[in-house]
């Protein structure tokens, strides 16, 4: 008898490790989908927000390409203006000093015409 008593305290006290065990086995899986459940939506979360701001990042660079031509733009039309106006003042510029110089040339030349005839003095 005394065996047998010994076997069934063995046997019991067996169960109720094993009973035991399951319960912190099953601590430990609800632990563990609370965690993958944190993390998950960790994760959505983090998700949402680098597509915002990645949305945001691209309006602002979409409107700063917009500035950026349109100064762009406006800077060649200035510059072609004053480019268009300096050219026009060259020019300007350049045909009265072509007229100056051929005013004068043609008043030199007729200063150092030699007469037709020559002088006594030169024969």
């Amino acid at each position: 008898m005394r065996i047998t008593s010994l076997v069934i305290v063995l046997v019991t006290a067996s169960a109720l490790v094993a009973l035991g065990q399951e319960g912190t086995l099953q601590e430990i899986k609800h632990g563990a989908k609370k965690t993958g459940e944190t993390i998950k939506n960790g994760l959505e979360t983090a998700g949402e927000k680098t597509k915002d701001a990645a949305e945001t990042v691209g309006e602002k660079t979409k409107e700063t390409a917009e500035t950026v031509g349109k100064k762009t733009k406006e800077t060649v039309e200035t510059i072609g203006g004053k480019t268009k106006e300096g050219a026009k003042t060259a020019g300007r510029k350049s045909k009265k000093a072509l007229r100056k110089a051929k005013t004068e040339a043609s008043e030199k030349h007729s200063t150092d015409q030699a007469p037709a005839t020559p002088s006594p003095s030169d024969r």
